[in-house]
This record gives C-alpha cells, structure tokens and sequence, in this order.
C-alpha cells in the first residue's frame, strides 16, 4: 500500500483518471485507495479550478493591455499624468463640465492599474464588461461618479464572475447579478473596472491566497499591504484607482489604508447595502462586517458614500434606512470634545503608531478642539470573550469546511492551524498555557467556541451590554469622537497569520458597530526605528516579540492614525477625519 501511496503522490492524473481509479479501486474492495483516490482526486480537481481562475485573470489582463495600446495609438494626445494627479473631486467636475472625457480618464486608469498590478500582484482580474460600460455611460452623466473608474475587492458580486474570496471550493461559481453596491456605482455613472486581490478566507490581515499569489505594498515590497481589502490598499496608494470599495469585520479596510497610506472608512454596519458581497460564512452575527470606500483623500470617501446614499440603494434593499448623506454635518466647523489613547491596555503600540496619536492630538488642541484622555472598557475580557468566541462560536467547523481540499496559504496557516486541534486538546493545552502565556491560554480557550444555542445568546446578549456600557462610558466623559491608534506600520511578509494580539485596536469597533476611519498622518522616522530597538510590549510575551519583528525595517512606511465616532454618525466620523488632514496638511506647509 505504501508504495502505491508513493505512486500517487508522483504522478500527475487530471481528474478524470482520479475519478476512474477511485470507482475501480471500490469495486475492488480496496477501502484505504478508495480513500487515497479520492484526495488525489480533489487535489487534481483543486489544481484545474485554480489554473483556469489563473488562465482567466492572464487573459483579460492581456485583453485590456492590448485595448490599452490601441487606444494610445488613436489617442496620443492624452495627458495621463494630469488626470492620476487630479484628487476625485477635481476628476467629477472635469468629467462633469466636459473639459475631461470619460475615455482618457478610463484608458489612463486601466493603463496605470496593469503598470501597478506588475509590481504589486493587487488585482484578481480586469472586468472586460466595462470596455463596453464605457461606451454607454453618458446615459448616466447626471451621477455624482459619472466617468470614474472605481475597483472592487474581489468578494463584491459582478455579474458572470467568482466571487472566490481566495477559496478554492468558491471557483467556478460566477455570480448571477450584480451586487447592490456595484449598481448603485453604475446608476451613478461609475465604472467598476477591476477587482483586487484578499487573503485567503477573508479572516486575515495580511494579502495572499493560493489562487491568485501574494500582493505587496506599494512602498515596500518586502512588506504586506495588509487585509483583507489589501488588493485594493496596494491599487489605490500605487495610483491604480482613484476610488476603491472594501469590507471590514476587524480592520479590514483601516489596516490596509494604514499599512498603504491612504485613507479608509468602516461605516455603522448596515448604513450601506451588503447584498451580494461574500463572506466565509453567513449567519454570524457578534461581530459586523461594513462594506465601505478607499481612496487617496478624505473628501473622496465622502464623495462615495454620497453617491451610495441614495434612493437607488434605499429602494433595492429595503434593510437599509433610507438616510442621505448630511452635508450640513459633514462641513460643520464647530469645535469637538475628542476621547483620546495611545494605547488600549492590551497592547503596546510601535512607536510610531504613538507618535502619530501624540503630534495629531497636539495639532487638535492648537486648532481649539478639547482632548480628554479615554481607554476602552474590560478590553482583555472583550476581545477574548465577545469578539474571539463571537467569531468562532461555532468552533471554527465552519472555516475549516470552507478550506476542505485547499492548500493552505503561508499567510492563514499559523492563524488557523489550532482551529483543527480537537476540542479536548484546546481546552487541555489552554490550561497548561495560562500561567506561561496568558494571551495565548485565553485564544484557544476563544476559538473553542460555544457549546449551545443558549450560551449564544448569552454571548449575544453580553455584547449587547458591553455596547451600552462603552456609550455609558462615552456620555460620561461627554465626547463626540474619539481618537485612537490603529496598526501600523506596514509588517514585513507572513507576520499577520502570527499575530492576532493587536487586532483589538480595529476590531473593538467592529464589535462595538461604531463609523471608524483611518487617515495617513506621518511616515516612520529614523528615531522610530531606533526607539523600536527598546520595545518590550505591554505583557512582553511571544506576541510582543513578534510584534516587534513583524514592524521592523519600517522607516519611511506610512503611520495613521483612526477617527471613531458613535453608530450612524458615520458623517461626523468623515467630518472629523478631515479635520486630522486637513490640520496635518497645513502643519507641513
């Protein structure tokens, strides 16, 4: 049997021959083959769905690199340079007065992306459909994004393709409409030309999966972009796309706009339409995932979520509550009683990630703003307790089962691999743990999950009141919005999948539903990197090592800093993220 195994393992069969052998070999009684046979057979079958998914994204990548080309050759006139320089806001008024056309913006756009996507690895696929979109958008000219090319992370439903979210089991499986995100972004004259790449399973800050490969960071190619909308952080902060839309369960958006020097917004979940984008699984519901907009500039978020809140989204989903966007809140100028930290207690944050709370705190202050300092409630206890067992209540079985046939990529595999420990030894080896490392005890004793209906709901109902005791907490220290560290700067290549002890910093609003945001404020200096030489961490366990090691090398790297406000003050939170780059910017002036 062994050498039969051997034989297996050699050669190469397509699937038809697995399939061949496997009947044989149960006709013949041969249990154990059967059982070898039929791996062999996933793995085959495995291998072709992830060549031909390859196949396809060469293929329009080629397709649009060869449109591109011909457009130059009629079109030689064109300033490209000018048009990626233009902020979103000068690109619409352009688009909309006339004195730009949608044609050379698109051709400039999709020329950039293939120039970027080389370097980077940031894209799943050009959408051929929009050649012809474009044809048709003056249909459209009265829209808020009329003639702007936006891109998608790959998990937004568009029509005809995957949405695989860097699994394998989900290829082969185009979808049958669009998402209701993609279109309203129609209606509203844009044009989705693109979608970008994400880790493998969503569940991961880091970018790679076995489909489509890893992507790096546009400032630094040893480092990630960060996750999971890290294609689309590495397109926008490269200068591929002036407008790109995410989604956020613990960071997801604000990460990757850390990690590339952008800006990035997770709404109020459930403020924009999330039909038609993809999860790992459905039905979770401790912790909320947002859809929300990327981009190079606050103002440019805004403009996305303007165009989003509109009749067009409030009638095709109905769930959402028809609120416009409010201008008037938006602009306010009136003067914020800020919450502020520079660490929530459980982690230490890299020096410059305290640097950038520090300088962007003084600049509020001078600007007449009141800063009043603020730490998040029991927050060991809630990241163990509500938001680690909310996520794995059901004891992972359902992220496994989606991984079922999939090589496990570099960036998930330290993450998930105590997800197929037995529950038994999780819980044994979680007791052993908690006097050597305490962090490390509560996460396996987390991701076991809960054993019932009824402890769910209990679960359920804690979260509830840890949400009304932080708005207690809020209204107590009477702050509007609250400033807060998120993480940075980018980490050097495969850390993410081994460090999950500074999620608290963008997963706590995640649980909490509060409109977070992230806004690019400094970059790493030289006193950084030598004060990093002396970090300990706050519980100077493995993690902080590690932590240390995943931000080393940082110099020159964005640091951001993120803007919280309450839920459905999603307009307050964007009017307080401007404020930081605006501040910022005229401080460097």
């Amino acid at each position: 049997m062994e050498t039969v195994k051997e034989f297996l393992r050699g050669v190469e069969v397509d699937s038809r021959a697995a399939a061949l052998l496997t009947g044989a070999a149960a006709a013949c009684g041969l249990g154990a083959l059967v059982v070898l046979a039929q791996k062999v057979c996933r793995h085959q079958e495995a291998k072709e769905k992830m060549q031909k998914a390859r196949n396809r994204r060469a293929d329009s990548l080629q397709r649009a690199e060869q449109a591109v080309l011909q457009y130059r050759k009629s079109h030689p006139g064109t300033n490209s340079t000018v048009i990626l320089e233009m902020s979103l806001s000068e690109l619409t008024k352009n688009l909309q007065e006339g004195s730009l056309n949608p044609e050379d913006v698109f051709y400039s756009y999709m020329e950039k992306t293939l120039e970027v996507n080389k370097d980077l690895n940031c894209c799943t696929g050009i959408l051929l459909e929009s050649f012809d979109q474009l044809k048709t958008v003056d249909s459209n000219k009265e829209g808020l994004l009329y003639g702007v090319p936006v891109s998608i992370k790959e998990n937004y439903a568009y029509k005809n393709h995957d949405s695989s979210c860097g699994i394998i089991l989900n290829l082969d499986q185009p979808v049958q409409e669009d998402s209701v995100i993609v279109e309203v972004l129609k209606r509203q004259g844009a044009i989705p030309f693109v979608k970008t790449n994400l880790p493998q399973a969503l569940l991961n800050y880091d970018c790679g999966n076995p489909i489509y490969g890893q992507t790096v960071n546009p400032h630094n190619l040893q480092k990630t972009p960060g996750g999971s909308s890290g294609g689309e952080g590495a397109l926008i902060g490269g200068g591929g796309s002036v407008l790109g839309f995410g989604s956020d369960i613990a960071g997801s958006i604000r990460i990757p706009a850390s990690f590339c020097g952008i800006c990035g917004l997770k709404p109020t979940s459930g403020r924009l339409s999330a039909q038609g984008l993809r999860s790992i699984y459905r039905g979770q519901k401790s912790v909320l995932s947002s859809p929300g907009p990327m981009a190079r500039d606050v103002d440019s978020l805004a403009l996305g979520m303007q165009a989003l809140l509109c009749d067009h989204m409030f009638s095709l989903d109905p769930t959402v509550p028809p609120l416009p966007f409010n201008m008037q809140v938006y602009q306010s100028s009136k003067p914020l009683r800020i919450g502020y930290m520079e660490s929530d207690g459980y982690s230490q944050p890299s020096p410059s990630m305290a640097r950038g709370i520090r300088e962007v705190k003084a600049l509020l202050e001078q600007a007449g703003h009141t800063l009043v300092p603020y730490s998040p409630l029991k927050i060991s206890y809630v990241i163990d307790e509500l938001f680690l067992k909310g996520v794995m209540a059901d004891g992972s079985t359902s992220l496994i089962e989606k991984l079922e046939g999939s090589p496990l990529d570099p960036c998930l595999g330290p993450q998930v691999a105590p997800c197929y420990l037995p529950k038994w030894l999780k819980k044994t080896l979680s007791f052993l743990l908690k006097p050597l490392s305490p962090r490390g005890s509560a996460m396996l004793s987390s991701i076991c999950g809960v054993s019932s209906v009824q402890n769910l709901w209990k679960q359920h109902a804690a979260v509830e009141d840890y949400i009304r005791e932080t708005i207690a907490e809020w209204r107590r220290c009477n702050i509007d919005v609250l400033l807060c560290p998120v993480i940075g700067p980018a980490y050097n290549l495969f850390y993410c999948g081994r460090l999950t002890s500074v999620i608290p910093y963008t997963g706590l609003y995640n649980l909490l539903n509060f409109p977070a945001g992230v806004v690019t404020v400094s970059t790493v200096t030289a006193e950084d990197e030598e004060e990093l030489r002396h970090f300990k961490g706050i519980q100077k366990d493995y993690w902080d090592k590690l932590f240390k090691q995943a931000v080393t090398g940082g110099e020159g790297l964005p640091v951001a800093v993120q803007c919280v406000a309450l839920p459905w003050q999603d307009e307050l939170c964007l009017r307080f993220m401007k404020e930081v780059e605006q501040l910022v910017k005229q401080s460097r002036e």
